[in-house]
């Protein structure tokens, strides 16, 4: 699956598409029959934060692979900030506009499981993108396999501490199920050798300026770190900063997960030394985009996609970030 474009470029067009349209409220008006006046099938898709460079691409290849269906529309991309709240709204507004087809990436589960069942109940065919909600009542999941991806990054762990040594790990939104998996994968990775030892653990919320924030509160405590393993690129990246910046980066190893190819990405870390390892994490945009023209057409989709990791090393970054420079390649 193609993974990157340039970070910039992201943020600006992400801001553009968002512009005016954070609740993708009444000012668009209904559907009729889920269709637009020019006869498109109207898709909308709920995002949970585009302030993070994952799904900042996410968006963008969406937008990209919903446009190769000339009978499908993509309204302008919901934009949640984080906040749960805002998120049930947004997608209690696209169940009122009867949009044919609703993609969601849910910022948390319990609280986005009401409006999905609603969405169910309205007979609106809904695909749960990458993190999941309490309730089967959805047409489809689309997802990576993260405790495959931790699992991974603790496996990498004891690789580069063969003779142990004192971990700290970044946590996502603790109750986000993309973390829960990695946290379980990672502990599993890295139970092959008990002279590793977890000494810190701390939830980041998937945002580098915590992660900066929270390495700066460890790196005070003046405890020996060997390696930092952080949930996704951004906080491993952030802790990498705090480290540098009292130039202590060099006495620890620094591990991620989304192994985006932009150049600010995990693919470039690891490529210039600063990250030991990353795993990319699908998008799965690509897979939601040909979800979408199915279920607006009434076939058949599959119930739950897993999509495979794959690892990021110092020996392959270059080749793969070639083979997913999205920017490149349109």
């Amino acid at each position: 699956m193609i993974q990157g474009i340039n970070g910039r470029r992201a943020v600006a067009l992400v801001l553009a598409m968002v512009a005016g349209a954070a609740a993708c409220s009444s000012s668009s008006g209904g559907t009729k029959g889920g269709k637009d006046n020019s006869g498109k099938f109207v898709v909308a898709y709920s995002q949970s934060n585009n302030a993070e460079p994952y799904r900042a691409q996410l968006n963008l290849q969406l937008q990209y692979y919903i446009k190769q269906y000339p009978d499908l529309k993509l309204l302008p991309i919901a934009d949640a900030k984080q906040q749960s709240s805002t998120q049930v709204s947004q997608v209690q507004q696209f169940i009122q506009q009867k949009v044919k087809v609703l993609i969601v990436s849910p910022n948390e589960p319990d609280p986005l499981t009401p409006p999905i069942q609603q969405a169910c109940a309205a007979h609106i065919p809904v695909i749960i993108l990458d993190r999941s909600v309490n309730t089967d009542c959805y047409s489809a999941f689309i997802g990576g396999n993260n405790v495959s991806a931790g699992l991974k990054a603790g496996q990498l762990a004891a690789k580069l501490l063969p003779n142990g040594g004192n971990v700290v790990e970044l946590q996502g939104i603790l109750s986000d199920q993309p973390q829960i998996d990695r946290d379980k994968g990672f502990r599993q990775g890295i139970a092959s050798n008990p002279k590793i030892k977890v000494i810190e653990h701390r939830e980041g919320k998937w945002l580098k300026e915590n992660a900066t924030q929270i390495m700066n509160q460890w790196l005070a405590k003046d405890k020996k770190i060997d390696l930092v393993y952080a949930e996704n690129d951004p906080m491993a990246l952030g802790a990498y900063l705090a480290a540098a910046a009292v130039h202590r980066e060099k006495q620890m190893k620094f591990i991620g997960t989304d192994g985006l190819a932009i150049p600010d990405g995990g693919i470039r870390a690891v490529q210039q030394g600063q990250l030991a390892g990353t795993f990319i994490y699908p998008t799965c945009a690509k897979e939601a985009a040909a979800d979408a023209e199915k279920l607006a057409s009434g076939k058949p989709v599959q119930k739950k996609q897993t999509l495979d990791i794959q690892a990021v090393t110092p020996q392959n970054a270059a080749a793969l970030y070639k083979q997913y420079d999205f920017a490149d390649k349109h």
